[in-house]
Parts: C-alpha cells; sequence; structure tokens
C-alpha cells in the first residue's frame, strides 16, 4: 500500500481533501519499472498556489518529456493534514504514484519567494529526508533548488544538494541525464563524486564544493571552490530561442479552484525597462518574445485539453509585447465562438490602451492595476521607472473613458533617499486621479470613483543596484505607514499596505549568507511553516530564532553595503554585470534615469546570451501596438 493509499482512509479528516488525491486530468503516469530517473517537484506552498505556477507546468513537462524519466508532483500540506501524517506516520507522498518523496532520485523545490523557507524544512521533516545534505547518505534523494530566490541561494544552501540557476527548461533535464550517466558508468552511486560530476553541467550550483571565510567584522572575506575542477562563477541558464522552447500544451486540471484558475500563456520572457528595485527585470534579461503564431496555437491546443474559460497573457509587462494588438486579433478570430476571455493582467499605465482593452474585455468593465510604485517624479527618477506624473493621469483618463471606476495603484515605502514628502506624495497623487475621475464628463451617473493604493516595503534584494542600499528600520517603515494613513484625506481612497515586520524577515534572507542555516533550523524547532500566511507568521518567533541562532538580524536587512564588498551571491552570474549594477545604483543617488533596452542598449552583459527579441519579428513595441 502506498503512502498516498494509507492516507486516503483518512482525508475526511483534513479540510479540503482535494489538495491530497492526486488523479487530475492530464496528470502523467508512466511505468516506473522503466524509468532511469523519477523527480517529485515540490511547491513548498499550498495546491492552490502551486497548481497556479506556470514554471511548475513547463518543467513537468520538460522532464516527462524524456521517456526514461518521470516527474511527479508535491506540495505543502496545510498543518492539518501535515499534522496527521505525522500521527499516522504516513510519510509525504508524491500526487501521481502515491509513493514516499524519500523513494525518488531527486527532489525539487521551486524557491519563489523567501518566506517559503521555512516550508521548504516542514516538507522535508514530513518527508522523512534529513534537512542538511551533509547528512544524508546515498540512499537519499538529490535536493535541488531553482527558481528566482536560487539567485542569492547561501541562506538555504546547508539544506540543498544542487541548485539550478537560471530557466531549467534544458538546464534541469541536463542535470538529471548527468545522473542517468553516472548511474550507467558507476556500479555504485557515490553521491558525493556525483555533486562534483554535477557542478561540471553548466547553470548547477553545488554549495558543497565551496569553502566562505568571514571577516572578524562579520562580512565575507572569500569564496573559492574546494576543487580545481569546480567553477569559480556559476552562470546562469538562458533560452536563447524563446520561440522554439518547449511549452506544456496539457498540464494537470486541478479538482478544486486554484489561485490562478486559467490558461497562463507566456508571451514574453524578460524586461526590457530597468526599474532598479526589481530582481525579475534583471535575472530574466534579456527580454525575448514568441510569436503570435506560436502563442496562438499554445493557447488553443491548452483550451482544447483544460476547457479553461479564460486565457491570462502573461510576462512582466505585457503592454512591452511587440506584436500585442496582432496577438489579440489571432486569439480572438475562435476564444469569441468559444466564449473564451482573454485578460491583460500586468499593463504599464503609460502604455494602457483603450482600443485593446476594449476588445479583450468587450462590455466587462473590470477595474485595473498599475504600478506607479513612487508618489513623487523625484522618486521615481531615483527607481528608474521613467514614469511621468501626466503619463500616469493621462493613463487613468484613459481608462475612466472606458467606463470603469475603480482604478488599484501599487507603490512602495522605503526606497532610497525616501522623504516625508515623497511618502505624502503618494497621498497626493490618489487625490488627482480622483479628481480625473470627476473630471470626466462621461462618467457613469451616480457612480463614485474607488481608487485602492497598496504600498509594500522594500526589500533589496540580490542582483539589483538596490542590492547595497538597507532596509529602513522597522520603525522607521511603520512610521511611513502612518504617516502615509495620516495624508490620506477622502473617503475615495481605499489604503492597503503590507505588514512591514513580514518585509522585515524576507529582507534579512534576500541579502543573508549561509549562516542563516543556523535561524532556519531553529525556526523549525520552533514548527515554524506557511510564514507567507498571515495566520501563521509570527515576529516573536522569529526573534527568537535569531537569537537561539546568536544572529543579529539588523546586520542583513538594515546595513548599507560598500561597493567593493563581497556579496554572499557574487559567485552566481545572473548576466548582467556588477559595474552596470553599481553605476546604476549610483545614478539612483543622483536622481539620473537610464533609457530602456528598445531606446538605448545601456551594456548591462545580457546581450551575450545572444537571445533575439522574437524569432519571427523584431518589432519595436512602440509602434506594434497600433498592428
Amino acid at each position: 500500500m502506498t503512502p498516498k493509499e494509507r492516507a486516503f482512509r483518512f482525508l475526511k479528516k483534513v479540510s479540503k481533501p482535494a489538495r491530497y488525491t492526486g488523479g487530475e486530468l492530464n496528470q502523467i503516469l508512466k511505468d516506473k519499472s522503466k524509468m532511469n530517473a523519477r523527480f517529485a517537484f515540490c511547491f513548498p506552498d499550498t495546491y492552490e498556489i502551486g497548481m497556479s505556477n506556470l514554471g511548475i507546468k513547463i518543467l513537468y513537462d520538460c522532464l516527462n518529456a524524456e521517456e526514461d524519466i518521470w516527474c511527479e508532483r508535491a506540495y505543502a500540506p496545510w498543518p492539518d493534514m501535515g499534522d496527521l501524517l505525522k500521527e499516522k506516520d504516513i510519510p509525504l507522498y508524491a500526487h501521481e504514484s502515491g509513493d514516499a518523496l524519500s523513494d525518488f532520485d531527486f527532489l525539487g523545490f521551486t524557491l519563489q519567494y523567501e518566506m517559503s523557507y521555512t516550508n521548504v524544512l516542514y516538507v522535508l521533516s514530513l518527508a522523512k529526508i534529513p534537512l542538511l545534505s551533509s547528512e544524508r547518505t546515498n540512499d537519499h534523494p538529490i535536493v535541488i533548488g531553482g527558481g528566482p530566490c536560487s539567485y542569492n541561494p547561501e541562506p538555504v544552501a546547508d539544506f540543498f544538494d544542487v541548485f539550478s540557476i537560471g530557466e531549467g527548461e534544458e538546464g534541469l533535464v541536463e542535470a538529471v541525464r548527468c545522473y542517468i550517466d553516472y548511474k550507467k558508468t558507476h556500479d555504485k552511486f557515490d553521491r558525493a563524486e556525483f555533486l562534483r560530476e554535477v557542478s561540471h553541467v553548466k547553470g548547477c550550483y553545488v554549495p558543497s564544493l565551496y569553502n566562505v571565510e568571514y571577516s572578524e567584522s562579520g562580512e565575507i572575506s572569500k569564496v573559492e571552490p574546494k576543487y580545481p575542477d569546480v567553477p569559480s562563477v556559476v552562470e546562469k541558464r538562458c533560452i536563447k530561442d524563446f520561440d522554439g522552447a518547449r511549452f506544456p500544451e496539457k498540464a494537470p486540471v486541478p479538482f478544486t479552484e486554484t489561485v490562478h484558475d486559467r490558461i497562463m500563456l507566456e508571451c514574453a520572457r524578460g524586461c526590457m525597462r530597468g526599474c532598479r528595485f526589481c530582481q525579475a527585470g534583471i535575472i530574466y534579461r534579456p527580454y525575448r518574445a514568441k510569436s503570435p503564431e506560436t502563442l496562438n496555437r499554445q493557447a488553443y491546443s491548452l483550451f482544447k485539453s483544460s476547457g479553461y474559460e479564460e486565457i491570462s497573457l502573461t510576462s512582466l509587462s505585457i503592454s512591452d509585447y511587440p506584436c500585442l494588438m496582432e496577438l489579440v486579433d489571432s486569439l480572438k478570430e475562435w476564444t469569441d465562438n468559444e466564449k473564451i476571455g482573454i485578460s491583460l493582467p500586468s499593463m504599464r499605465i503609460d502604455s494602457f490602451e483603450a482600443k485593446i482593452m476594449e476588445k479583450v474585455q468587450g462590455v466587462r468593465k473590470s477595474g485595473l492595476t498599475f504600478a506607479p510604485e513612487a508618489g513623487t517624479q523625484r522618486l521615481r527618477d531615483v527607481i528608474n521607472k521613467n514614469l511621468t506624473t501626466e503619463e500616469i493621469l493621462d493613463g487613468c483618463r484613459n481608462a475612466f473613458s472606458t467606463g470603469r471606476t475603480n482604478v488599484k495603484l501599487y507603490f512602495m515605502l522605503g526606497l532610497p533617499t525616501e522623504t516625508d514628502d515623497d511618502v505624502a506624495g503618494i497621498a497626493n497623487l490618489g487625490q488627482q486621479i480622483v479628481n480625473v475621475y470627476y473630471e470626466n464628463p462621461n462618467r457613469p451617473k451616480g457612480k463614485s470613483i474607488e481608487v485602492t493604493i497598496s504600498v509594500a516595503c522594500l526589500v533589496p534584494k540580490a542582483h539589483t543596484p538596490f542590492q547595497w542600499f538597507g532596509q529602513n528600520s522597522l520603525d522607521e517603515l511603520t512610521r511611513k505607514q502612518i504617516h502615509l494613513k495620516d495624508c490620506i484625506t477622502t473617503r475615495k481612497i481605499r489604503y492597503n499596505w503590507h505588514e512591514a515586520k513580514v518585509s522585515r524577515i524576507e529582507a534579512v534572507f534576500a541579502r543573508g549568507d549561509r549562516r542563516l542555516s543556523k535561524a532556519l533550523i531553529e525556526a523549525n524547532k520552533l514548527g515554524m511553516k506557511f510564514d507567507a500566511w498571515d495566520e501563521y507568521f509570527s515576529y516573536d518567533l522569529w526573534m527568537k530564532a535569531f537569537e537561539n541562532a546568536n544572529i543579529d538580524p539588523s546586520f542583513y536587512a538594515e546595513r548599507n553595503i560598500g561597493f567593493d564588498e563581497i556579496l554572499p551571491w557574487d559567485h552566481i552570474e545572473c548576466g548582467v554585470n556588477k559595474k552596470f549594477l553599481i553605476d546604476e545604483a549610483k545614478k539612483a543617488l543622483k536622481e539620473v534615469t537610464t533609457p530602456d533596452c528598445l531606446t538605448k542598449c545601456s551594456a548591462c552583459g545580457a546581450a551575450k546570451f545572444g537571445a533575439s527579441l522574437c524569432l519571427k519579428r523584431d518589432i519595436n513595441p512602440k509602434t506594434a501596438k497600433e498592428g
């Protein structure tokens, strides 16, 4: 009897049992006796969130395209299910076969967010796999990590055997192939020997093969490989032919509602804008886009295999996609007949076009979301948003002209050089948008405007120009949140803010090093998990974990770092050179902007990957939107 079959007898005792059953439409089943490698891919959060993650779907498809590799899925069980598994002594299992995760050759985690780190340890514990890489034997799975947080893997380096740095469509398959080849050419599997072998695969980082030394003041003094054949710098993997890259035409369809219950169509990867706070805009460079023909074909295949009634056109900024109008027109040739909706979730406010929105949304007048990020022009220049107040107001004016009555705006507090006037500028900008609505003579009768201002705290991220700038103290972030609240004087503006205490913990791990593994072990001992969920996050427990580990969290979160200091992630190469990032940080302090990549190449270094903008067309999106 498999662990899943044993667990089935008790599923009535837990909430949302459909999270744990497997058996979904389009799941992939194989004969495990014919497999040379088995891979369990775990999303370290709930099923509803994990099943919405496009990256998991892509890599699930890529690995299963190999005849002798079987990739299955797993998710972090909600605490009631986790407690049941421990009570009944049932190891955490994979959805497809129901086998224990400890029976697999690989256990993979995607690290999307620093606050998921405690869930990685939670899953390993439930799977009965030693937390520390150094304590695993030849019989344990190879634990491999990837995703955006792997660009600074050091805080969790002690828990992973390998990291797949960059885009995994090719790199992850090569790593598993390396394992298969090793087993074929060796009579006995030796974990340490294999890890040294896989470090030769481009993009594979094996933390145990590197020594890290620290100075008396706590900074890193040296990072170097233990052996001459291990690369001193690990360069990310990057898909050059993005239009021809593998993309799933079938994906498992959940039995229960998920966060994104729709077709996710990845139109482009990367960003050409260069916002100085944005990690995704750096690590996914260079910008690459698929052709409308490829996207139309993929969308139709996914519709036929899933039955979803909505297609979401995704990228970091869909309005930058070169052939957006052409793509929308080609999709609508069949989506209208099938009654399939199209959504554009990431429009830039200066690129908002009523014509396109009318095409995709018809008579539905849903709200719109834009991200000015800062309330004053000075601070938008600091962060290189390249967005003027007039462009923001014009974008809202265009939105209101189509009958919309609510707009959501994202901002950040704690940006470098921020003053109280900049904070008040967020409220002032919100009021200007309210005024623009009432200036519209054709606004819907009897309907008032609602402007929602959502404000997050800046978390300095690795491989960004702001990685050297410390986060505001917790008291200062809280003071600014209250100051902004006091500056809002109209009920037409709704104000939401992100918990500053969560952002502080996130910043500790975003800029952290290997010494933080001790704090994570302490957090695991304290039973911490699901830190991204308000009902489970405990700042007091985090402070206790840091205290038990003899770690000062302000050293990581608040300290300004010198440009000449060795960073914990300096040996991870994201493709954008450090000189460019330093220049951008200095320009931020001078309030000097950098043009987007299409306007002018700033020689960031990403061009070395040789990827084309679009396989079929290299078109300037500023002129292509009109079709």
